[in-house]
């Protein structure tokens, strides 16, 4: 895997910043936006994105982390959110219909509902690059063969 140190230091240290914050506020969302975000910045200023400002003028955090993980990971769903002893858990997923135990989410826990919301924006940011990074597909690819296949498994 390569690795890139300007994108890691800046994910971390938001990561970071999300985990240390005790409320949501603006200037942290407009933070998490410029430093984890590619597309809403481009349909901001195209005038495309005027529910995610109208969100954070009001205060509507919640609302506004979910509309801001629709539009910056389309393929990512929330797939678990969880108040258990004092914190939220929320768990984003790209297949949220297979079995929890093989899925790969994204998880973050926070004392506050949109900051656990964001920190899990954030590392399924990180993951979505990590992969971009990697050489090799996240799928194994089977090549066809000209010989006949057997299978020998014992399904009993």
């Amino acid at each position: 895997m390569l690795f890139n140190p300007k994108h890691d230091n800046r994910l971390y240290r938001l990561t970071e910043e999300l985990r240390l914050a005790s409320a949501p506020t603006s200037d942290l969302v407009a933070h998490v936006i410029a430093n984890a975000c590619t597309r809403i910045p481009v349909l901001s200023k195209a005038g495309k994105a005027p529910r995610i400002d109208q969100l954070i003028a009001v205060g509507a955090w919640s609302d506004a982390a979910l509309a801001l993980i629709e539009l910056e990971l389309p393929a990512w769903k929330l797939r678990r959110l969880v108040y258990e002893d004092g914190e939220w858990l929320c768990s984003l997923s790209r297949e949220p219909k297979i079995p929890l135990a093989l899925d790969d989410t994204a998880d973050a826990s926070h004392e506050v509902l949109p900051l656990a919301l964001l920190s899990a924006f954030v590392e399924a940011r990180s993951q979505r690059s990590d992969e971009r990074e990697t050489s090799s597909p996240r799928v194994s690819r089977v090549l066809p063969t000209s010989t006949n296949t057997i299978c020998c498994d014992n399904f009993y």
